[in-house]
């Protein structure tokens, strides 16, 4: 069986971008100029005039290139040079055999060192500010849903989440492509329980998951705690999860029994996978009568520049079969501090229904109430439109950062959204020394090697891009870059 999708060659629109990057990098388009028109795009490189849009909008949200109203694009005078992107893994190399996931111990002590440390900055962290959310809106939310139901402290909330709130999700589920009823749908305490639930529905212990390589250490720990062993595919840091990776693994891996994504700005790459990707990687997985399990934590915070593109689209809404348990949460974009995810089971949602009755039956009422009625409005809408452009505001900045003060062979991923950057450094140096050495100067970063069960990354970090860029922090990214100079010198 051949995937429909191969994941080796770039959609077009990113191989222009490529092509257009390297005409500034070069100087052959210098900071200031006027681009090439869309129609002559289209002429020089035999391309629609959507791919010629679509690429033009990439490096704008880059910092590449800046549209002024009714004169087309211009090359933008960077603040600093830009750093080349990290570099994609081999794709399609056989997957290293299954083993289990005994990563914990290594987590725990990265975070117990940082949280121990009384640090000055912390760079570590995959969210926002508390700032940047909307406090006050939800505690007006709250206080009007105990005027409207002010029993619902002393009541029991039902236990597959409260319909109001059910409800809405489903509304907004809508956006993604996705046409789900308020019945679909289990209230989670965050996207962590959501994929505890998926992992215990479809696996037992002992079994085989396919993961992304990186992949979130929570997930990680989650596998750990279950029992399962983690089969790592690669993933690029432009287009995700390998495909044909995916395909290869299925073929020559017996009993995987699920495999877990994160479609939109993966974490900790920032990837997004183009829709023909996701398509094919559904196509695998009922072929193979395989799980899909997608984490949809960071969709909320894909950059407009995107959407304008191409609007979202969770692989769930092509899903005819059940494969796909999709699972969510507002914690990134909305309210860290209520821990509200759910999960949407597919041919699973009895077994997940009775999963999460047994573990920690039904979520609070007031947290579920108030998110409905803020949802639920325009005002949310404003919300997270104001809270991307921030974003990429900060993404900026922080980018600069590292292409300002860290030295030469570093590379840097700047994701279309989300909170976080990917930063390799250069070749031979080790992101777990640095983050020893960086602790001693109160400063915590999260080395490449807790996103992996096995020995990979140490030479990445993520660094978060959610608080507003102070003279604290640009500081804080002064001194990273000294000590990462100081090691490529006595390296």
């Amino acid at each position: 069986m051949t995937a429909s999708a191969p994941t080796g060659p770039l959609p077009k629109y990113h191989q222009l971008a490529d092509h257009c990057r390297g005409a500034i990098q070069a100087g052959s388009l210098l900071p200031g100029q006027r681009m090439p028109s869309l129609r002559a795009l289209m002429a020089q490189h035999m391309v629609s005039l959507t791919t010629a849009m679509q690429a033009c909008r990439l490096l704008e949200s880059e910092g590449w290139l800046e549209a002024r109203p009714r004169s087309g694009y211009f090359v933008r005078q960077p603040s600093v040079g830009l750093l080349a992107p990290v570099n994609d893994p081999p794709m399609q190399r056989a997957p290293d055999a299954a083993q289990y996931v005994g990563i914990h111990a290594k987590v725990s002590q990265f975070l117990s060192l940082g949280r121990l440390q009384r640090f000055k900055t912390n760079l570590s962290v995959a969210r926002c500010a508390p700032e940047l959310y909307p406090a006050e809106a939800l505690q007006q939310a709250a206080l009007r849903s105990l005027r409207h139901h002010p029993d619902q402290l002393v009541r029991a909330a039902p236990p597959q989440g409260c319909l109001e709130f059910r409800e809405v999700l489903a509304q907004r589920a809508l956006g993604a492509g996705m046409r789900l009823s308020a019945g679909d749908i289990q209230v989670t305490n965050g996207c962590t329980e959501a994929l505890n639930l998926a992992l215990r529905a479809v696996a037992n212990t002992g079994d085989t998951i396919a993961v992304e390589s990186p992949a979130f250490y929570g997930l990680l720990q989650t596998l750990e705690s279950l029992g399962l062993k983690a089969l790592e595919i690669p993933t690029s840091p432009r287009t995700g999860i390998s495909v044909d990776a995916v395909e290869l693994a299925l073929r020559t891996t017996p009993g995987i029994k699920a495999v877990v994504v994160v479609p939109y700005l993966q974490n900790p790459t920032g990837s997004i996978m183009p829709n023909a990707h996701k398509q094919a990687l559904l196509r695998l997985c009922q072929q193979q009568d395989v799980a899909l399990i997608e984490d949809d934590t960071y969709s909320a915070l894909v950059d407009d520049a995107v959407l304008r593109e191409e609007p979202l689209r969770a692989i769930k809404s092509w899903d005819d079969s059940g494969h796909v348990l999709y699972c969510a949460s507002l914690h990134k974009h909305l309210a860290p501090g209520l821990r509200l995810g759910w999960i949407s089971g597919g041919r699973w949602k009895a077994r997940v229904e009775m999963l999460k009755f047994a573990a920690s039956r039904g979520n609070e009422r007031l947290a579920q109430m108030a998110a409905a009625s803020f949802i639920g409005s325009a005002a949310y809408d404003r919300h997270l439109r104001r809270l991307r452009t921030t974003l990429v505001t900060q993404r900026a900045q922080t980018a600069q950062a590292v292409s300002r003060y860290f030295p030469e062979g570093t590379r840097l991923t700047v994701p279309r959204g989300g909170l976080s950057l990917w930063v390799e450094l250069p070749q031979g140096l080790s992101a777990t020394t640095l983050f020893h050495a960086a602790l001693a100067e109160k400063l915590v970063i999260a080395p490449g090697t807790i996103f992996t069960n096995s020995s990979r990354f140490d030479s990445n970090l993520r660094v978060n891009c959610g608080w507003p860029f102070t003279p604290e922090i640009d500081h804080a990214f002064a001194r990273l870059g000294q000590l990462v100079g100081t090691l490529a010198k006595t390296g």
